[in-house]
């Protein structure tokens, strides 16, 4: 494992309109759209706690935390490589004094108690688990990539219920997925929340969605509500005003009741 961080191949680049620097694999799952748009869904409040689960170097929990002053976050990713980049990034941006890593299985909640994470214990989920069922699409050779990108059956009701495990009665959790995954998503929530908000991304205005961020409260109640499409892309392929404010200009996306 020592000779796999030593020579790992890593660049370092800016992203959030360059508010964050994060050093991330050459290879393998690269930081995207989806973690920055997780950031921008989540609320917080100074003096919450907020657990990313799969963070990978971290880029979702670090966007949060640089929007919302005075959030703890804990990043809990199993690769250990990915999990070091983590810490590396946090301390780079010198956020290490509210951000914690954790190289802990995001599904195991036994070891994500021994490690500090008790049930009932934190206020805020955000979680970008891997989507791609392995049944359906071609596994990619790349060991990290294929960890990121692809699930087993059942993976996201899994992770689905470490977040109710984790969370405080009333917490949230926002997770972003793919959008002809809806209904797996409500289906894996309805056990244990509610007060469901889901927010379509469309990669232009006349185009399906591709992506559906979804916000859900731990024992709410009411059906679930949809909100206005993100759209990323004019007519012309350059990227609109809206996506622009969320992915360089670091506004939020709001999903709470109106």
């Amino acid at each position: 494992m020592h000779a796999e961080r030593t020579t790992l191949e890593t660049s370092t680049d800016a992203v959030l309109g360059g508010r964050l620097r994060l050093r991330q694999p050459l290879s393998g799952h690269r930081v995207g759209h989806d973690a920055i748009l997780l950031a921008a869904a989540t609320a917080g409040r100074a003096g919450e706690h907020a657990v990313d689960l799969g963070a990978g170097v971290g880029a979702a929990g670090l966007a949060l935390a640089a929007r919302v002053e005075g959030l703890r976050v804990t990043l809990v990713e199993i690769d250990q490589a990915l999990s070091d980049l983590a810490a590396e990034n946090a301390c780079a941006n010198g956020m290490e004094a509210r951000l914690r890593v954790l190289a802990c299985d995001a599904e195991d909640v036994r070891a994500l108690a021994a490690a500090g994470l008790p049930g009932e214990s934190v206020d805020r989920v955000l979680m970008n688990p891997p989507f791609h069922d392995t049944r359906r699409h071609n596994v990619s050779p790349d060991a990290g990539r294929r960890l990121a990108y692809t699930s087993a059956p059942g993976l996201l009701s899994r992770w689905i219920a470490a977040a109710a495990f984790l969370l405080k009665p009333g917490g949230v959790l926002t997770l972003i997925w793919r959008a002809d995954g809806l209904a797996e998503v409500l289906d894996s929530l309805a056990p244990e929340f509610g007060a469901i908000a889901v927010l379509p991304v469309k990669p232009r205005a006349d185009a399906e969605a591709i992506r559906v961020l979804v916000r859900a409260v731990k024992g709410g109640a009411g059906a679930p509500v949809t909100r206005d499409a993100l759209i990323l892309n004019d007519a012309q392929g350059r990227p609109s005003a809206a996506a622009e404010a969320v992915l360089r200009g670091g506004e939020p996306l709001s999903l709470a009741p109106d």
